[in-house]
């Protein structure tokens, strides 16, 4: 059982990398969807033994049938699964927030989202793909040489305290499966301040936090002494890519 799913996993990384990274001809959903050997018989299990609290949001089936066609990954994959079974995932009360095709708690698929961020155009090749996104304005991405060549198909996360994309060394189906039962505190260890638990649900997925000063200088180095604020997740991605330019001239 254990080869099958490791095998599964690699077949997962293997159509995301020839797929969304180079789309070329568009196929339709009847050949997106495979309900014979759909991912989500390995996820479920997952979800089932998760040591992480996981939200699973509800699809409308609509948006699930756009959003895979959107992507253009198969249900086979882990990444398709998610998408056409599920409207995105909160993790830990929604700290951590894993894109699908969009519900009422994360109203944004996975390629809506990466719309004028890693893409202008649908269908053209990809460097990158955001794939998910947390409380504090930290991003997860999939690299496919914007973040270095060594690193392809891995995920990488923009911190927002340094302003840099640094390689998790993890697949997507591993990142899925580190959100489920993986340490998360200690990923996060200095960054959750006093009372987030409480704060946190005022939230939604389609929001992130702004801090003052910023996390990334020195008076901001401690997170419970600056000022926090909730804006649109689409405000503080700009703010931090024009702060790392700021900083890093990038």
């Amino acid at each position: 059982m254990k080869k099958k799913i490791l095998f599964i996993l690699s077949v997962s990384l293997f159509l995301f990398s020839n797929i969304i990274f180079a789309q070329k001809k568009d196929r339709n959903l009847s050949e997106l969807i495979n309900k014979n050997e759909s991912a989500w018989s390995y996820i479920k299990p997952w979800i089932d033994t998760a040591r992480n609290k996981v939200e699973i949001l509800p699809k409308d089936i609509l948006r699930a049938d756009s959003a895979l066609y959107q992507t253009q990954v198969t249900t086979k994959s882990t990444m398709g699964s998610i998408i056409y079974e599920t409207g995105g995932i909160l993790i830990d009360n929604g700290w951590i927030r894993v894109l699908g095709s969009g519900s009422k708690k994360l109203d944004r698929s996975l390629m809506d989202w990466n719309k004028g961020k890693s893409y202008s155009i649908l269908g053209s090749s990809l460097s990158y793909l955001l794939v998910a996104d947390d409380v504090l304005g930290g991003f997860f991405a999939i690299n496919n040489g914007e973040f270095g060549k060594e690193n392809i198909g891995k995920i990488f996360y923009f911190a927002p305290d340094n302003l840099k994309w640094q390689s998790l060394g993890m697949t997507y189906s591993e990142f899925i499966q580190f959100c489920f039962s993986g340490d998360i505190n200690k990923f996060y260890d200095g960054f959750r301040w006093k009372n987030w638990e409480k704060e946190i649900e005022n939230i939604d997925g389609n929001a992130a936090y702004t801090f003052y000063p910023y996390l990334c200088t020195k008076e901001g180095n401690d997170i419970n002494k600056v000022s926090k604020k909730i804006v649109p997740i689409n405000e503080v991605w700009t703010t931090e890519m024009d702060l790392q330019k700021l900083f890093l001239g990038k």
